[in-house]
């Protein structure tokens, strides 16, 4: 059981103690603060967008942000059952003061959390985020009389207009996608996602569809976070509906992963590579993915003639930078979506339009697709470690160990090796280690890792 109360939010798993796990005190003390921050910013919207994804306890989560908020003046518009970038979109065209997310994304059904927007309809900066961390701590706000009392609102169609404007993009291609005939399965571990997707491909003209596991009632059939090892069931189900291409989401819609028409998982870091690949063609520019994402998109982005940059980890670090350098594309390597000219947010709706404009537009399959693209494979490792370690005190001897490594410290410790690279640093959404690595085969790719966690753990043992 767990509780992470951070600048990325508040996330934790179900029942149990106030301050050990999510319970409805936790939920109320931070909706409360969130609350109480957006008022003393002054704005004259007194609105503020929530939706969820489909997990069970989030009917419950739902009824105490709503009367949380309610009870601090605000008018609450309630989308329902919609994906996080609908909320996103739907926080700036409705000009609405912020927006809550309930949601754990890809952690398991056990999991639940708020994700907290700016009025613009992004993640909140680092010392907004803060601001609204400490009033969670002090316990401060103002409740407001029975005369000011907000009132809730349900909005059934946020989806269809966040829909309408991906198409009205000038990159989707709806003639060609039509034209093309495709026939799509999809994989929507039981969530929201098994609303978008199917409302999203009728609109592109997509009529063959294939769902697996498209019951938005919260019991995920597998994992949901859409990685290799998780999502064998869609891979195989390709094949077998004779599909052209294959999409998986996570529960609330902001990652996307692609499979091939033979089965293969083209992998998560390459959603991203292959979306830029089309979006470079037509509108090049500027890109921007974090410390952890591929080194493909920096290839590829040098191979149109233009410049590439890493953020630290963190959709609200990829965005600023992507703002900074005026970026067309940007995104991380776990599948997540970026595109400017719809919105700042990860967005597997717009990831999935746009791809299939280029499958279109191609006439390649997807395989081919892919196999055009800068060549990396990628290992993915996890520690956990005691806690009140000194975690940077441990990653200093880890680099240590390197001499030959080009260090960069903006978040936790990347190195750049001649033979790859490696990147460890802590989760902002788990009480873990991530260790990641990227070379030219998969068996470098997890030596590198593997060999960064032994030395990870033995710092470990040394320290203790």
């Amino acid at each position: 059981m767990a509780l992470i109360a951070s600048i990325s939010g508040i996330r934790g798993t179900l029942g149990g103690k106030s301050g050990d796990n999510l319970t409805p005190v936790d939920i109320v003390r931070f909706t409360a603060a969130y609350g109480t921050w957006v008022k003393q910013q002054n704005y004259t919207s007194r609105t503020i967008v929530i939706g969820r994804d489909a997990r069970t306890s989030g009917p419950l989560v739902q009824q105490l942000v709503t009367a949380t908020l309610c009870a601090l003046g605000f008018e609450v518009i309630d989308g329902g059952l919609i994906t996080t970038p609908t909320v996103e979109m739907a926080v700036t065209h409705l000009e609405a003061a912020g927006g809550i997310v309930i949601t754990a994304s890809h952690n398991p059904a056990e999991w639940n959390a708020l994700k907290l927007l700016s009025r613009y309809g992004e993640f909140l900066l680092p010392g907004q985020a803060a601001a609204v961390l400490d009033l969670y701590h002090s316990g401060e706000c103002s409740w407001v009389p029975v005369s000011q009392l907000g009132q809730e609102r349900n909005h059934n169609g946020l989806l269809d207009i966040h829909l309408d404007y991906i198409l009205g993009l000038e990159l989707v291609n709806v003639e060609a996608i039509r034209a093309a005939d495709f026939h799509v399965a999809i994989d929507a571990v039981n969530s929201v996602g098994g609303i978008a997707l199917p409302r999203l491909l009728e609109k592109l003209g997509v009529t063959r569809v294939s769902g697996l596991y498209c019951t938005p009632n919260g019991d995920f059939p597998h994992n949901p976070e859409p990685l290799r090892e998780h999502l064998g069931d869609i891979c195989s189900y390709v094949v077998r509906q004779g599909a052209h291409v294959g999409f998986v989401v996570d529960p609330d819609v902001d990652r996307l992963a692609i499979i091939d028409e033979k089965g293969e998982l083209i992998g998560e870091e390459y959603t991203l590579v292959a979306v830029a690949d089309y979006v470079l063609r037509h509108h090049p520019g500027p890109t921007v993915s974090n410390l952890s994402s591929s080194r493909a998109l920096r290839d590829l982005s040098r191979q149109y003639g233009q410049p590439y940059t890493a953020a630290a980890v963190g959709e609200v670090n990829v965005v600023t930078e992507m703002k900074r350098t005026g970026a067309v594309i940007g995104g991380e390597g776990n599948g997540g979506v970026i595109l400017p000219g719809l919105h700042y947010g990860r967005d597997a709706l717009v990831g999935i339009a746009l791809f299939l404009s280029h499958l279109a537009t191609s006439g390649q399959t997807v395989s081919r697709l892919r196999a055009a693209l800068p060549e990396y494979h990628m290992a993915k490792l996890k520690a956990d470690l005691p806690v009140g370690v000194d975690l940077e005190a441990l990653m200093n001897a880890v680099a240590a160990q390197y001499p030959q490594a080009e260090i960069n410290r903006i978040d936790g410790v990347k190195l750049d090796l001649p033979q790859g690279w490696i990147h460890l640093r802590k989760s902002n959404t788990e009480p873990i280690v991530r260790i990641y690595s990227e070379a030219a085969s998969p068996g470098e790719a997890q030596a590198l890792a593997q060999g960064c966690k032994d030395l990870l753990l033995a710092a470990v043992r040394v320290s203790s």
